[in-house]
């Protein structure tokens, strides 16, 4: 299936891609936490030997890395990790999460064009936050700093397309995948300080729900763009759910199963 654009379709078309770009920004909320989730891993793999690698930055500053291998027709491992540094007026954030997985892959559909994932996995990460405020009348700073590292353990679903789908734009044509992925994780802190002070432990359970679209633009190198939400089910004051997941990113599968013309 191929998605013809005319002129005006065209123009119709940018100007909500510029929209679609531009949500984030005026989503991503103020709120912070001890949390920041990562991009999910959703390598897409139909066979034993195939490889996926992918990077993807937020508005935030965030920058995720996954990679992943098809250990067997079934079975995979994945490796993710993610940062932010960021120094800003009235707040400074330093964020650090690695973890590790591996699961169940499966295609079906007539053409085994569709994948479903199921990945567990664990790891660990740390948060830093200084809140900043000028004293309007003396000009001092006042600073508050929280220091958190805590333990994450998740579960994760993927269900992918690789259907004949995709979008022809200046003459060329370009294949688009889609999926969703539901990720369910538990952090919990082991260690938090405020202003070099002990403070009290928390814990959480989010619930991480995003859908992604690819754009192909060679046979290994596909265009991501990421959308998604985190709900904390627990009531907590610095193990919530302040950020929600928006990203644009690269993927390079290499392997895999050839897709039919």
């Amino acid at each position: 299936m191929t998605i013809p654009f005319t002129a005006p379709s065209l123009q119709k078309s940018i100007k909500q891609l510029i929209l679609l770009l531009a949500l984030p920004l005026l989503l991503a909320g103020c709120g912070t936490s001890a949390y920041m989730p990562n991009v999910p891993n959703v390598p897409m793999f139909t066979k034993k030997g195939e490889l996926s690698a992918g990077g993807h930055v937020t508005p935030k500053g965030s920058i995720t890395f996954n990679t992943a291998y098809a250990v067997s027709d079934h079975f995979a491992v994945l490796l993710n990790g993610s940062m932010l540094s960021s120094d800003r007026r009235k707040r400074d954030m330093r964020h650090n999460l690695l973890e590790a997985a591996g699961g169940y892959y499966t295609t079906f559909g007539p053409e085994s064009n569709r994948v479903l994932e199921i990945y567990g996995g664990f790891g660990g990460g740390s948060s830093e936050r200084t809140e900043k405020e000028e004293d309007k009348e003396t000009g001092e700073m006042s600073y508050e700093r929280h220091e958190a590292n805590f333990n994450k353990y998740f579960v994760q679903v993927n269900f992918s397309s690789k259907r004949k789908k995709s979008l022809r734009l200046l003459s060329r044509e370009f294949p688009l995948n889609y999926g969703t992925a539901l990720r369910a994780s538990y952090v919990d802190m082991h260690d938090y300080s405020l202003n070099n002070v002990p403070g009290q432990l928390e814990d959480n359970i989010f619930l991480e729900p995003i859908f992604y679209t690819r754009l192909t633009l060679n046979p290994a190198v596909q265009l991501q763009y990421t959308s998604g939400t985190t709900i904390g089910l627990k009531n907590r004051d610095i193990l919530t759910a302040a950020y929600s997941v928006f990203s644009l990113g690269f993927v390079i599968n290499v392997g895999g199963l050839e897709k039919k013309r």
